[in-house]
């Protein structure tokens, strides 16, 4: 089986918690939080990465170094991360792009790097009949791997609950790899200063 996964990055949120900030944007080492997640995405062995946009679109273009047909939009990313997903999906549908999986992950966690999103592709590939999640503490979550039976039930998502549903609803078929700590979102602009510091020290 070759590395035939897309990797598609949600950044189409409005960052509505970050003071005004625009938080897909905001500075990271030599570029910004998304651009990370970029560079992360594309130094992985997946053979594709998209970035679904929505709020901000314009701007974060402007700042953002994004191959040409990388983009998919999400008219209505208001409705949360679901849409976005969703969105995601129909496009491939839409594209006749054919993927064995896709791997969703999200722009404000900037831990996760290229060796993990390779170890979830490596743990994929060896069991490409499960859900690669990462694992928290009381539940598993995105960045997570599913295969393309799951295509449908993916594009259907519309609400802001992304894929935790799915997640929830296919514990039989979960294989959660521990994240060692690189689970760590920013949410809030104070969550973005405490990570900042920790880089520092």
């Amino acid at each position: 089986m070759d590395n035939n996964i897309a990797i598609l990055i949600l950044a189409a949120g409005e960052s509505s918690r970050m003071e005004e900030q625009i938080k897909q944007i905001l500075p990271w080492n030599d570029t910004n939080l998304l651009g990370h997640a970029l560079q992360q995405a594309k130094g992985s062995i997946a053979k594709s990465v998209f970035t679904v946009l929505g709020a901000y679109e314009e701007i974060i273009k402007a700042e953002v170094d994004f191959d040409a047909n990388s983009i998919i939009q999400n008219p209505n990313w208001q409705n949360g991360m679901g849409s976005s997903i969703a969105a995601g999906m129909d496009y491939f549908a839409s594209k006749a792009l054919d993927y064995d999986a896709v791997l969703i992950m999200l722009a404000d966690q900037p831990r996760i790097d290229t060796n993990y999103l390779n170890k979830m592709i490596g743990n994929w590939k060896g069991n490409p009949s499960k859900i690669i999640t990462t694992q928290y503490e009381h539940r598993s979550g995105v960045p997570a791997i599913f295969g393309k039976e799951h295509f449908q039930k993916l594009q259907k998502l519309k609400k802001d609950f992304g894929a935790k549903d799915i997640i929830a609803s296919q514990e039989d078929l979960i294989l959660a790899l521990n994240p060692e700590g690189k689970e760590i979102d920013i949410d809030s602009w104070e969550g973005y200063q405490e990570i900042l510091n920790q880089k520092t020290k």
